[in-house]
């Protein structure tokens, strides 16, 4: 798919904001689509098992699913926009009789990344893990706080080094980032602490 094709918003109507002085509301994506370095995903691999069988739920032009089925899993792409992978399925509303025996790894449109783990926690089965490609600062807020409570987090991978979230899949006009990013995983089911710990 061409870059002319995908989704750009360049009016002037308010977007969240996903890196702090970095992104305005004149140049955010209509759809929260920032593909996530494919790199992410493969090193998180060497520290985390999942399933044979994955659920990319947000999948884009298919960045992660990619590194998934390299990996030998069963991989189901989905997204709510046609970017030339995977099926188009809108996930917020899926019945919740969905592929429950997967795991789910993905960059969720970050402003919907609530609703997102809700989805994903009443679809799962018990044990299933959810991965989420995240900033840091996703653990901040009085309301997340209160869904962490719900359902607490397993563990908390936090990069070292700076990876890349590229508006639009374009990584060939990214030269770095000001974010910095943690994969943040749950099993549906736990219930004990949290843990911290790095990649990367």
């Amino acid at each position: 798919m061409t870059k002319d094709n995908k989704d750009w918003s360049s009016n002037t109507a308010s977007h969240r904001t996903t890196t702090p002085n970095t992104y305005t509301d004149v140049n955010r994506e209509q759809h929260d689509y920032y593909a996530t370095e494919p790199k992410a995903l493969e090193l998180l691999l060497e520290h985390e098992g999942f399933s044979d069988k994955v659920w990319e739920c947000s999948c884009g032009e298919g960045h992660l699913s990619r590194v998934l089925v390299a990996a030998g899993k069963d991989v189901v792409s989905s997204d709510l926009i046609d970017r030339g992978y995977g099926k188009v399925q809108d996930f917020l509303c899926l019945s919740n009789t969905g592929p429950g025996d997967r795991d789910i790894i993905t960059n969720p449109p970050f402003k919907f990344t609530n609703e997102f783990l809700v989805k994903a926690m009443s679809i799962l089965d018990e044990g299933r893990k959810i991965a989420f490609f995240l900033p840091i600062r996703y653990v901040e807020g009085k309301a997340r706080r209160q869904l962490f409570q719900r359902f607490p987090l397993k563990t908390v991978y936090v990069s070292s080094g700076r990876l890349i979230c590229a508006i639009n899949g374009d990584f060939e006009t990214i030269t770095g980032s000001a974010t910095a990013y943690a994969w943040f995983i749950w099993e549906k089911g736990y219930a004990g602490p949290t843990e911290l710990k790095w990649f990367n």
